[in-house]
């Protein structure tokens, strides 16, 4: 249930999206504040991090560097992830001379292919040159961090701090375009993807009853169809209506709409079996005060039906229906 004194706060103080220096605050208690530490030290803990075996002291390691980033300056934030995009990033050189050797085997096995069938050919040696040499790509292909991105996966809080670092490489790009942290962004924004599968999620209806944190946090950060307070909420979440959310029990916020919309289909079908019709207006822009401009237009043409026409009947008599009556009231009504 939720807290009525969280609630009686969020009425009194309503939540605020103060863009960066409010992420920055929130980034920075997630783990605690800490003195900054010395970039160096901080350095060789991410690189313990990646090289290490033992991994009985891994959790230690990864605790220590998840505090250490937290304690850097922004500059040096930016200085740290420069060094993993560009220092573990993948071996080219290997990756060529790899490509090298499988693309004389593959001339070979051209020659090889006039005179023996593929049966041959698969049984072969040659078959299993090939399969040596595509192992080794697969795992020349990734990069270094690779291995550092799975081990704080699988470390408690792990996913979260991912999520914090991948908005830090974000905020890092928007001024300025660097190749080598672009790439990083794209291969963590790919393992991001794939850890938070539907399959790995909640669905999760979201009443009044829900705790305060999470109603807070809606009313902050709800970008598709913004949230003006509390009371908003409450009226959304009203008799009649449905609202529903992907949660993670290590972090939120990676776009999955269209698999939500899917589920939420199948919830309200079971509860309302009435209800035969489903639309999302999500990827329009604009549309409510394009629908509501429209409905005031029609209502004055409505009101206008007695008008006199002009002489010779040629004035127009167009006029769009675009809800039926009963909609249209009750769209106009729920109009902020």
């Amino acid at each position: 249930m939720r807290s009525q004194n969280g609630i009686s706060q969020m009425m009194s103080n309503p939540p605020r999206n103060e863009g960066s220096s409010a992420d920055s605050s929130i980034k920075s208690s997630a783990f605690g504040n800490h003195t900054e530490r010395n970039f160096d030290v901080v350095k060789d803990s991410m690189d313990l991090a990646i090289s290490l075996n033992k991994t009985e002291s891994l959790n230690a390691v990864l605790d220590d560097f998840s505090e250490g980033y937290f304690s850097l300056s922004n500059e040096n934030r930016k200085k740290l992830l420069l060094v993993l995009a560009k220092e573990y990033d993948l071996n080219r050189n290997q990756v060529r001379e790899l490509l090298k050797q499988y693309l004389g085997l593959e001339l070979q096995s051209g020659n090889e292919g006039e005179s023996s069938n593929v049966d041959d050919f698969q049984s072969g040696a040659l078959f299993s040159a090939f399969c040596w040499i595509e192992k080794n790509l697969r795992q020349a292909l990734k990069p270094m961090y690779d291995d550092l991105f799975e081990r704080l996966n699988n470390h408690t809080g792990g996913l979260k701090f991912l999520s914090i670092l991948r908005a830090d490489i974000l905020s890092i790009l928007e001024p300025e375009n660097i190749v080598s942290l672009r790439a990083l962004e794209y291969f963590l924004k790919e393992k991001l993807s794939t850890w938070l599968s539907p399959a790995a999620l909640e669905l999760h209806q979201i009443t009044w009853d829900d705790s305060a944190s999470l109603l807070e946090k809606i009313v902050a950060y709800e970008a598709v169809h913004p949230i003006n307070n509390l009371l908003d909420l409450k009226r959304r979440l009203g008799i009649g209506r449905r609202c529903f959310g992907y949660l993670h029990t290590s972090i939120p916020g990676i776009n999955l709409g269209k698999f939500l919309i899917k589920r939420v289909i199948t919830l309200v079908k079971r509860d309302m079996p009435q209800v035969s019709t489903f639309a999302t207006l999500s990827p329009i822009p604009g549309y409510m005060q394009w629908l509501l401009s429209k409905l005031a237009s029609q209502s004055v043409l409505a009101k206008g039906d007695n008008t006199e026409q002009p002489a010779g009947g040629s004035g127009s008599t167009f006029q769009e229906n675009l809800l039926e009556p009963d909609e249209e009231r009750m769209l106009m009504n729920s109009a902020p």
